[in-house]
């Protein structure tokens, strides 16, 4: 019996104009994005739809924009019928994850991100963190690197496990500029530095990770409807005081991503549906698994297709 996930995109899928194709066409679409807008008290919308690019950039505005956008998507393809075996989101997306869950509501998710976002932002001064894509690394060698890296006072780490060949490493400026020009010795061709502003899934974030926990402290969590291939395990999790954990471990733990596409393969799904802005984890399951079967729903011409298959 096939089974079917839904994946939900992280920070830097995002795009001026994303999601007003369906704002615009489909009510229950337009109605998540105003619920948004109301629960943060200024209007995200128009951000989404307008930028400048530069504030949307901004990660305090990117986590609660993405995931208004996601959802809206979401609510659309709730309308054709098709329900996940599992969800999973890669870093930001677990929380677009958790409301198609109904773990979590959407202002609730929507308020959470702004702050996580805003936490992120503050834990480490500008400049004084990185984080690079690493190419054609192997892990093993790679995490010993880091590790000896490290030993030597600069800190690096294994950030994002995306798929064979692309691992995201993230720590001090300096650490992540030792790692980049020695790669070659794990067996990688090239690091490439990423345009962020900060350390992410780092032990640098530790002190975002703190301030995120006492906010989610006051938040109401359900137990999940479906199970969520939750980042920092890569297995499923469906109890809400386990998830509320690990939502705190996630900001400064690796995202382990190829691991949680794998475990769902293994457990018979052969269909995943990427839903939000973008196409980047469509891109890794495919590195993952060229037989997994991919659908993107991030445009009302995706979403028209998807129903006419159905």
């Amino acid at each position: 019996m096939s089974k079917i996930a839904f994946v939900f995109p992280g920070q830097g899928a995002q795009s001026v104009g994303m999601a007003k194709d369906i704002y615009e066409a489909i009510p229950v679409s337009r109605a998540v994005l105003e619920a948004a807008d109301r629960k943060l008290g200024f209007e995200l919308s128009s951000l989404i739809f307008n930028g400048p690019e530069q504030e949307l950039k901004q990660t305090a505005n990117t986590q609660p924009a993405l995931l208004a956008a996601s959802v809206a998507y979401l609510a659309a393809l709730r309308d054709c019928g098709i329900t996940p075996d599992y969800v999973a989101g890669h870093s930001l997306g677990e929380y677009s994850a958790l409301v198609a869950a109904g773990v979590i509501t959407l202002e609730e998710a929507v308020s959470v991100v702004r702050s996580r976002g805003e936490f992120m932002e503050a834990a480490v001064p500008s400049g004084q963190g990185a984080m690079a894509a690493v190419l054609g690394a192997d892990r093993e060698a790679l995490s010993a690197l880091c590790a000896s890296i490290t030993a030597d006072g600069t800190a690096v780490e294994l950030a994002n496990l995306n798929c064979p060949g692309q691992i995201v490493i993230s720590g001090t400026a300096e650490g992540v500029a030792a790692a980049s020009s020695r790669v070659k010795e794990a067996g990688a061709k090239r690091a490439i530095p990423l345009e962020v502003s900060g350390p992410f899934h780092s032990s640098m974030m530790r002190g975002a990770a703190e301030r995120l926990e006492e906010s989610l402290s006051s938040v109401m969590l359900k137990g999940a409807d479906v199970p969520v291939v939750a980042n920092v395990t890569a297995r499923p999790v469906q109890d809400a005081e386990v998830i509320r954990k690990l939502l705190v471990e996630q900001v400064y733990s690796p995202v382990l991503w190829q691991d949680s596409v794998e475990w769902m393969i293994s457990q018979g799904v052969d269909t995943f549906v990427e839903i939000g802005p973008g196409s980047v984890l469509t891109g890794l399951i495919k590195k993952i698994d060229k037989q997994a079967k991919l659908i993107n729903v991030n445009s009302l011409t995706s979403l028209e297709e998807l129903k006419a298959l159905v």
